[in-house]
Formats: structure tokens, sequence, C-alpha cells
């Protein structure tokens, strides 16, 4: 097989159901998702070099597996095409953090990103989701597509936020406070 087809030499590329071009608003949108998704794996590898993170590891490649589904749910081109993101993910993600919230430790201050090797690649993954998070924002002022990927993406960037600071916690790197920073959470309800 072949990896080059010739194909998009002029600018254009396959959708599911038809062609666009290469800067229309859905491929941006899961192109975007396909650069997280590369991210998100650098920080599973990472990840699974430390035993105290093995699970979060796993979780990052189902991650991985469900950034896939978000962009086949971007890439048709008709309407109607069966959806392969539902509620579910997104409250799986909501649990998971909960669970790295309450774990690491108590949060005043912003912080800056940084810490642990993988605290930080998680840290680019959060940041490159609120890429792809606005992109599919655009996207979706032009083309009807499945509200539950803005959703699960608006989640995610959040659940790496939560997954980086417990990284820290895990490993015994403190997170970086931005300096600057005024106490701008409040503090937790432990009744």
């Amino acid at each position: 097989m072949r990896l080059y087809t010739k194909s998009g030499d002029k600018g254009q590329t396959s959708l599911i159901g038809g062609r666009v071009r290469k800067d229309d608003s859905r491929v941006e949108a899961y192109g975007t998702l396909d650069e997280l998704n590369s991210f998100v794996g650098l920080a599973a590898a990472e990840a699974a070099k430390h035993e105290a993170l093995s699970a979060l590891a796993e979780q990052l490649i189902e991650i991985q597996q469900e950034l896939f589904d978000c962009g086949s749910d971007l890439a048709y081109s008709q309407e109607g095409a069966p959806l392969k993101i539902n509620a579910e993910p997104a409250l799986r993600l909501e649990r998971s953090m909960d669970e790295y919230t309450n774990e690491a430790p108590e949060i005043t201050k912003f912080i800056l990103p940084g810490g642990s090797s993988v605290s930080s690649m998680l840290h680019v993954c959060r940041t490159v989701c609120r890429r792809a998070e606005r992109a599919i924002v655009t996207m979706m002022d032009e083309h009807d597509k499945n509200p539950e990927v803005l959703v699960y993406v608006n989640r995610l960037s959040d659940f790496f936020f939560a997954a980086a600071r417990l990284a820290n916690a895990r490993l015994n790197v403190p997170d970086t406070e931005y300096i600057r920073s005024a106490e701008v959470f409040r503090k937790r309800d432990k009744g």
C-alpha cells in the first residue's frame, strides 16, 4: 500500500462522503483533534514509565480512542451519519476529575504549566484541546455536527488540568504557582 495518493496536491481532501478544501472548518477541527491525539499519545508513553501513573496512562490511551471517534463524527460530509460519541465519555471524565482533584493538593493560586515531564505534557494537551474546542465551535457555526463532541472536548481540557496536577502529586513534584497571582480559588469544604 502506498501512503501517498497525490489526490490532495491541489488543496482538496476527502471527508467521508465527499471532497472539500483542506482549509474547510471540518478539516481544521478534526485535524486539530488529530494533533491533540498525538500529544496525548506522548503523555501516555511518558506516564507509563511511572508505576504511580500506570492507570492514568491506560486512561489516556482510551481518550485517544475517543478522540478518533470525535474526529470521525466531525469528518462526515453528509447529514444523518452514524455517531460514535454520546454523553457517557464526558460523564466519565467528570468522575475522574473529581477523584483527581481530591487527591491533588489544594489550589489557591493560578499555576504555571510544568512540574514533572508528564504534567508538562498534559498541560500541552490541555492547551491544544482548547484550540481544538475553538475550531469545533467555528465549524459548528457552519455545519450541523454531533453536539456531544463539543461537550466532550470542553470537559477533556479540564480533565487534562486535573490530570496534570495529579501527575505532579503522585510523583511528589510541586505545582509551580504563578507568583503574581492573588488567591483566586476557594478553600475546599472538608465537610
